[in-house]
């Protein structure tokens, strides 16, 4: 319950406290910008009506008052009175007490290791997934949560991929085609088709932006060895902080420069680093991947020691076991991985049998924008 508000600066901001001893303060032209009547935002899909320009540069609060889980705001000069639920505003809250370290994730984010993922890889069968809300949404979740989960039940033929993305979104067209098989090959134009083992990494980190998801299913493998294996690049980078926070700082300020120019007519670039922050230090990218990796030139030569010790030793933990989950994908089983997060990779196999599997890219926008509609229909149906 909210038990107070009150005004300072003169109307500038508010004060705003709850009996549960939280206070937190707001400006009136936050307020101002996002209020939630018809006349400021769209009753059909919340987007804007008016720009910050239509608002008053001198914006204050004249006058508040509470009203059952409300509270009724009136801005000045407009003379205009707006109401904000209370759950509302203790949500949207940005006045926060602590400052929060570079390389942290949100509450929503759970980093893993093989001691706890190897006995608990996330998984649904197709049908369950395609005919029930509930499974599809335990299962976009456990994407949203650890980066990663395995699909069952799929069919055991060419394209059947395309059904996996088809639950959340769209398939992303690279070209590479709208897929691409991932079986031995003779003169392959990537060592993704030979059946050679490969380290864990990301995808096309010389794409700018990145395919943020890859969908990897099996139609056949009946070969020895040739396990599927995936590591927590958060979990990874998580661990080399804590050991060498000055080498965390090298490879998140410095950008690494990668690149492809394998068939005939493309040659992509990129210039991002290995790990990625955003403005206000979340950590929101992984990118590793020694087969494309260009020369690094953009970090100075004082510290290029440095951040090619931090290199090493982040190589070093990704090969480390008690980071690596393993599984082998038998024939109509699929697996996805957030490409943003979880490096993928694959043991060696021998040339007796057959193993094919078929990859696709697809954007984790339409994951969560699917995942957050069948959770706002769970939460409606529940009120």
């Amino acid at each position: 319950m909210l038990t107070r508000a009150t005004l300072t600066n003169d109307g500038r901001t508010i004060e705003l406290g709850w009996e549960d001893g939280t206070r937190c303060r707001f400006h009136a032209i936050w307020l101002r910008d996002n209020a939630l009547d018809d006349k400021t935002r769209s009753a059909g899909n919340g987007q804007r009506l008016i720009t910050i320009l239509d608002i008053p540069a001198e914006t204050h609060i004249g006058a508040t008052s509470m009203k059952g889980d409300a509270l009724e705001v009136t801005f000045v000069p407009e003379g205009k009175t707006v109401s904000f639920p209370v759950q509302w505003l203790r949500a949207n809250a940005y006045d926060r007490d602590e400052p929060r370290q570079p390389g942290w994730t949100g509450d929503v984010i759970q980093r893993w290791t093989k001691a706890t993922m190897q006995n608990s890889v996330p998984r649904a069968s197709y049908a369950a997934a395609f005919h029930g809300r509930g499974i599809l949404r335990e299962w976009l979740s456990a994407v949203r949560t650890y980066g990663f989960a395995v699909m069952d039940g799929l069919p055991a033929e060419s394209g059947a991929l395309c059904k996996v993305a088809d639950l959340f979104g769209y398939i992303r067209e690279t070209n590479y085609g709208r897929w691409f098989e991932v079986r031995a090959e003779v003169n392959p134009n990537n060592l993704a088709y030979t059946n050679l083992g490969l380290q864990a990494h990301t995808d096309n980190p010389y794409r700018d932006p990145v395919p943020t998801l890859q969908i990897l299913a099996c139609i056949e493998n009946t070969v020895e060895g040739g396990e599927s294996s995936v590591v927590d690049g958060f979990a990874v980078a998580a661990a080399l902080q804590g050991e060498n926070p000055d080498g965390f700082r090298l490879l998140s300020s410095n950008p690494a420069r990668f690149e492809y120019a394998g068939s005939s007519g493309v040659r992509l670039q990129s210039k991002r680093p290995m790990i990625e922050l955003g403005p206000d230090g979340e950590l929101i990218c992984i990118r590793f991947n020694n087969r494309s990796l260009a020369p690094t030139v953009d970090v100075p030569f004082a510290e290029m020691d440095g951040y090619y010790a931090a290199y090493r030793r982040f190589a070093e933990l990704i090969e480390d076991p008690a980071f690596e989950v393993t599984f082998k994908l038998e024939a109509g089983q699929s697996f996805i991985v957030d490409n943003t997060r979880v490096m993928h990779a694959r043991k060696a196999f021998s040339g007796i049998g057959k193993r094919w599997l078929q990859g696709c890219y697809a954007d984790k926008d339409g994951l969560l924008s699917t995942l957050a509609a069948i959770e706002h229909d769970f939460r409606e149906a529940a009120e």
